[in-house]
This record gives C-alpha cells, sequence and structure tokens, in this order.
C-alpha cells in the first residue's frame, strides 16, 4: 500500500476514538446557540466558517446577553489565539507544501488534530505521509462536529423557550475547563480570568468577558514563564 493512503487511513483510525468526546460538545455548543437566539442557517453557517467550539460557545453566550457585534467579534478572536500557536508549531511540517494543502490544514487546525499530530509526527518530522494523516485525523472529527452541532441546533430550537437554556454556553466552558486544570498555568489563568469577569460585570457593551479572557490569557503566559525561569 502506498505510505500516502497508509498514514491517511492510520489518520482516520487515530480520530475515530475522538469522537466519544466531540459529539456530546458539539450537541452541548448547537443547543448553547439555539438558546442564544442565533437562528438555525446563521448558526450553522457559524459552525462551519468558525470552526471552533470555545469561540463559538463565548459568542453564543455574549449574543444571548445582547452584546454588539464588535464585543462578540473580539471575545471570539480572543479565545481563538491559541490557533495562531498550534499554526506556528506546526508550519514546519507543512511549509514544503502547495498553498492550497496549507490552506486546508489551516482551516481544519483545532485542538484535537493539532495534538494527535505532534504526537505522532512531533519525535519524527523527516517521516513522510505528514499531510495525508492530517487529513486522515481531520475529516472525521469535521464531520463529527458538524453533524453533532447540527443535532443540537434542532434539538434546542425544539426545546420551550421557558426553559431558560441560556445556561448552556456558561455550563459547558465550565465542563470544558475543569479537565485542563492540571497544572498551575492553567489554574493561574482560570483563577484570575474568573475573577476578572466578576469585576468586570458591569463594564458598558459586556466587555467584560473579552477582557476576562485577554486577562486569563496574559496570567498564564506570564506564569508559565516565571515557573521556566526558576527550573
Amino acid at each position: 500500500m502506498p505510505p500516502a493512503r497508509t498514514e491517511f487511513r492510520a489518520g482516520l483510525r487515530a480520530g475515530l476514538p475522538l469522537f466519544i468526546a466531540i459529539a456530546p460538545y458539539g450537541l452541548v455548543t448547537g443547543v448553547a446557540m439555539a438558546a442564544s437566539g442565533i437562528p438555525t442557517l446563521e448558526a450553522m453557517a457559524m459552525s462551519i466558517l468558525v470552526y471552533a467550539g470555545a469561540s463559538m460557545l463565548a459568542a453564543a453566550q455574549l449574543i444571548a446577553e445582547g452584546a454588539p457585534a464588535l464585543i462578540v467579534v473580539a471575545a471570539a478572536f480572543i479565545v481563538n489565539l491559541r490557533l495562531l500557536m498550534y499554526s506556528a508549531s506546526i508550519r514546519p511540517y507543512f511549509a514544503h507544501e502547495p498553498l492550497g494543502r496549507r490552506l486546508m490544514v489551516s482551516y481544519a487546525l483545532v485542538d484535537n488534530p493539532y495534538a494527535l499530530f505532534i504526537q505522532r509526527f512531533g519525535p519524527h518530522p523527516e517521516e513522510a505521509g505528514k499531510f495525508d494523516y492530517f487529513i486522515g485525523l481531520a475529516i472525521p472529527i469535521w464531520l463529527c462536529w458538524q453533524a453533532s452541532v447540527g443535532a443540537g441546533i434542532l434539538v434546542g430550537n425544539q426545546l420551550p423557550a421557558a426553559w431558560k437554556l441560556e445556561f448552556a454556553a456558561p455550563l459547558a466552558f465550565i465542563a470544558m475547563s475543569i479537565p485542563l486544570l492540571r497544572d498551575k498555568q492553567m489554574v493561574a489563568a482560570a483563577v484570575s480570568a474568573g475573577a476578572t469577569a466578576v469585576l468586570a460585570h458591569g463594564l458598558p457593551l459586556r466587555a467584560g468577558l473579552a477582557l476576562a479572557a485577554t486577562v486569563g490569557i496574559a496570567v498564564g503566559l506570564l506564569t508559565e514563564k516565571l515557573l521556566r525561569t526558576k527550573t
């Protein structure tokens, strides 16, 4: 079997077990978007174009609170800054690829494909088949995400408005964040962001969430830098 096809199939196999985590996350995200009042077509278009669960949840929460569009976009941008670091980290593996392939990788570069790709090729950057493996990872993950978000949007639109499901977005954020609190920098980022969100709750234009995300990222990076200097 050609190496490209072998790596593609290896990527498919590696991505399939992630459905267990991706499907419920996408379902809750879809429900949160519907509960925030985003129309079905716009919500699905946002899922396809943005393709980033954390920023979609942030946007849904701000939209539910009536925040201006500029604040919604700014908050989503800040939450997605980690993807910039992923891109810089993964660039050497795809620098030689044609522009079309690099654009495909950049669109599909989210948390799970990045982590599995680095686990596979990080120790062996010279091996062939990197693009094929990444695409093999990305396709099932993308399909699972879009299907589960779509299902969540449909479910959310069928639920009575009296159920007040606006809490779905912050609840999903909490569930997503707790497993990440494994080291000091993540704890520092979470605590500082939470404290900032509470203190800045009264800011105009619902700017507290964007400010909290900025403070959390800054404190997390600063804490990581301080810990490195001590070691």
